[in-house]
């Protein structure tokens, strides 16, 4: 498929269509306890204030969650069955930004603050581990939806094992942290475990709950895949090139962070000798100011990075729509599909 190159559009049709359903699934999972902790944990999800009152404020795309619902219906399941589900994965990546916030020390998400900001890295490590068994004990509901016993153990399985890769992939990131002799091999298989096993968990997981032929849960554990290999990829075009009024980041952000994205790690790989010294030079140092920002980017536009990985990220797209290819699919739930690649390409946040 070819992709039209547009400016950004609107979230696809299905996270409108499941948006309320997920929203009020999310807060029934968290609204019996209340205790401090889960005070916490609501304040981080953005249904209340620093102080536990209720306050409405902005919250995520919800795309993990979407993504299972969707696969679920797509091949024929009933949305009710795969919402435990999508309610652990929404949790489990939730959980996994509490972590990330702290070891970033972003002290600003979704335009409020942090938790470890709020409560300090101690408290916020314990809520980030609640999250998780609270994602782990939604999972029990999928035998209470009507999920056989095999495909309730089997969607566990899924899960516990993508949150495994994912917490992995951030060790990986953080182990690649000061270095510059990352391969793109060395990225890749990075990007596939911290962001892509979530994203492919979701596809794969709807699919599994909503049909019993493996064969679909397979398809779509591919596109899931490929999925998340665009999503990452744009993430890091955002990450440097992206409109700070948009982004809420200067471009050259990653830059300045220094961090592992895939615009430096092609960079670093394909640049010339001199390049590739002065490059080396900048890296090394312990904090890099706007002239140092400056020149890396002046490398990545001669060698036209962001078209490069704008490329390879379409690349992905199409693997995503082949691997669905021999699905049974409905006429509106293939161009869901198409729209869902259409949008991961040209987001702009």
């Amino acid at each position: 498929m070819i992709f039209p190159d547009i400016q950004p559009i609107p979230l696809p049709q299905m996270f409108q269509r499941y948006r309320a359903n997920i929203s009020r699934s999310l807060r029934d999972s968290l609204s019996q306890q209340h205790s401090d902790v889960y005070d916490m944990l609501r304040y981080y999800m953005g249904w209340v204030d620093e102080n536990g009152r209720p306050h409405e404020a902005m919250e995520g795309k919800a795309l993990r969650p979407t993504l299972c619902l969707f696969a679920c219906e797509a091949v024929g399941g009933a949305l009710e069955m795969a919402m435990p589900s999508a309610v652990a994965l929404e949790f489990i990546h939730n959980f996994s930004l509490i972590h990330d916030d702290i070891q970033d020390r972003d002290e600003i998400r979704h335009n409020r603050k942090t938790l470890w900001a709020v409560w300090g890295d101690p408290k916020a490590l314990v809520a980030g581990n609640v999250l998780r068994v609270v994602a782990d004990e939604c999972l029990h509901q999928l035998l209470d939806s009507g999920l056989d016993y095999d495909r309730a153990l089997a969607a566990g399985t899924l899960l516990t094992e993508a949150y495994l890769e994912m917490i992995e992939g951030q060790y990986l990131d953080l182990q690649f942290e000061g270095r510059h002799d990352i391969s793109m091999s060395d990225y890749l298989n990075m990007i596939s475990r911290k962001t892509g096993a979530l994203i492919r968990c979701s596809l794969n997981l709807g699919a599994v709950v909503g049909a019993q032929e493996q064969g679909v849960g397979d398809a779509f554990k591919e596109s899931g895949r490929a999925m998340g290999y665009v999503f990452q990829i744009i993430d890091d075009v955002l990450g440097v090139w992206g409109d700070e009024e948009t982004t809420g980041k200067p471009v050259g952000a990653d830059i300045r962070r220094k961090k592992n994205s895939y615009p430096v790690v092609y960079t670093m790989g394909t640049a010339n000798d001199k390049d590739q010294k002065m490059l080396n030079e900048i890296y090394e140092k312990d904090e890099l100011d706007d002239s140092d920002v400056d020149s890396v980017l002046a490398v990545m536009d001669r060698l036209d990075v962001k078209n490069q990985a704008q490329q390879e990220a379409e690349k992905y797209a199409n693997v995503a729509l082949e691997s669905l290819a021999p699905v049974e699919l409905s006429r509106e739930a293939r161009q869901e599909v198409e729209d869902l690649a259409h949008f991961l390409l040209v987001r702009d946040r």
